[in-house]
């Protein structure tokens, strides 16, 4: 009851905020009194905490959050969602913790090549790295491809001191970060020495058949649409593509198309090849985060027009200057 309920009933109090029914815990017992409709929400609630706790998760407030959503917002059920064991590493479970998350990874399960899209903090890049870390376990795959488009966001590579390697690093470093997350940090050199993993800008996969790998194209948005092409015909044999990236955060230079937003134009409806499109609500780090996203999404639309009306009107021009 302390794991379903919370310390000092801290889940409790989440349930009883989103509920207009009168919960009651004697012992193991638990009453609820309320409309048919949320009595009922409340109990098929505390069936899937249940189940969820018996599959060996942890129940957090944004857990209970999340679980609450679900049953309000869609036919998932949260004890499917937040027990679906991605992978175990270091003592901790890496699970998806929303319904778009499970049917990324689902995705990614079913089809050779998945676009993950969405806002910062959806678990793109984290969720994938941790499938390509589990596929390189079972020996589905031989090695582990990470790779990012090194593209300044306002500063400039040539201006930043060191070797071409260590200008270059600061982009692949989050790759890095999520890795030692999932794999024992003193192996790592060990297998990148071995090229069992590799981590290198995307313009070093021009030319190459990436044959029996995991391949992650990380921050996808800031490729253009000739390099987007580049990589996906990389793809070999025995061999999985996941592209991630957030079209709202585009750092390419003024005029160049985003490769990202030009594929989901190309490539949508063929076989095998999958988007899966993450939202605010799949934020999961810092509430903040998901408002942060919104507010811009909210600004974006209402500068949109405006934007349009300037590129009209700059073709005016160009048309009575010819």
């Amino acid at each position: 009851m302390v794991s379903l309920l919370g310390s000092r009933d801290e889940l409790l109090r989440v349930i009883e905020g989103a509920f207009r029914a009168d919960i009651h815990v004697r012992g193991n017992e638990i009453t609820v009194t309320g409309s048919p409709d949320e009595s009922g929400a409340v109990v098929r609630l505390f069936e899937e905490l249940v189940e969820v706790l018996r599959s060996g998760g942890e129940l957090t407030p944004d857990a209970v959050e999340r679980s609450i959503a679900m049953l309000r917002m869609t036919s998932d059920r949260p004890a499917e969602v937040l027990s679906l064991d991605i992978l175990s590493s270091r003592g901790r479970t890496i699970r998806p913790k929303t319904v778009n998350q499970k049917r990324y990874v689902d995705a990614i399960d079913q089809h050779t090549v998945v676009f993950g899209i969405g806002p910062a903090g959806t678990g793109k890049t984290y969720l994938a790295m941790a499938k390509a870390v589990r596929a390189l376990q079972e020996k589905r795959v031989n090695r582990i491809i990470l790779t990012r488009p090194a593209v300044e966001a306002g500063e400039r590579l040539g201006f930043l001191p060191g070797t071409l390697y260590e200008k270059i690093d600061p982009y692949l470093r989050p790759l890095y970060d999520a890795l030692h997350d999932m794999v024992d940090p003193d192996s790592i050199p060990k297998l990148m020495a071995a090229g069992t993993i590799e981590v290198a800008p995307l313009a070093y996969m021009r030319g190459r058949t990436l044959n029996d790998a995991f391949i992650i194209l990380d921050e996808a948005q800031n490729s253009s649409a000739e390099q987007m092409k580049m990589f996906l015909t990389r793809l070999g044999f025995n061999s999985k593509i996941v592209v991630t990236g957030d079209v709202t955060q585009v750092d390419l230079p003024s005029g160049t198309v985003s490769g990202l937003r030009v594929v989901q134009e190309i490539l949508e409806g063929i076989p095998d090849i999958h988007f899966a499109r993450l939202s605010s609500s799949d934020v999961v780090r810092h509430k903040l985060v998901s408002d942060i996203v919104d507010a811009y999404g909210r600004y974006d639309a209402m500068q949109e027009p405006k934007r349009l009306q300037q590129q009209r009107g700059r073709r005016r021009v160009s048309d009575r200057e010819h």
